[in-house]
């Protein structure tokens, strides 16, 4: 069990998990490149993200909102509140005779830009945890 060390590290580790999912996804587009009539398929997780860290961060959403005239009318649901990925198939490839639409150049781009950002995201979670590391650390000394 790791060690929540700042309000950011849940966003991070939210953000690896979905990455994961994506380069999962992705493999199995290459895995099916000659699977008749398969349509490659992807995840957008970037509107999640976005709320959840405006959420952990405080910051002010600057949406206009919905005016409710009337209690009898139906109240419009938040769907950014959910922080869940949106699954959807990357269409917009020219499909083969057999119907498959993956494109493996475009497969293997998206494959190499996730695993940027995943180790992006390593980074970014090692140096929050070695910030708090070097803090306690200090304090150490200093007794």
């Amino acid at each position: 069990m790791s060690v929540q060390t700042s309000r950011v590290h849940s966003l991070i580790a939210d953000a690896l998990d979905f990455r994961a999912m994506r380069q999962d996804l992705i493999s199995s587009n290459i895995a099916n490149v000659d699977t008749p009539f398969y349509r490659p398929r992807d995840v957008n997780f970037g509107d999640a993200l976005a709320a959840k860290k405006a959420e952990l961060l405080n910051q002010r959403d600057d949406k206009l909102g919905l005016a409710q005239t009337d209690g009898s009318h139906i109240p419009l649901k938040n769907e950014t509140s959910s922080f869940k990925p949106q699954l959807f198939f990357r269409d917009g490839h020219m499909a083969r005779n057999d119907g498959n639409s993956v494109d493996l150049d475009v497969e293997t781009t998206e494959m190499s830009k996730n695993s940027v950002m995943f180790n992006a995201l390593i980074s970014a979670n090692k140096k929050d945890s070695q910030i708090f590391k070097s803090v306690i650390e200090a304090s150490r000394k200093l007794s």
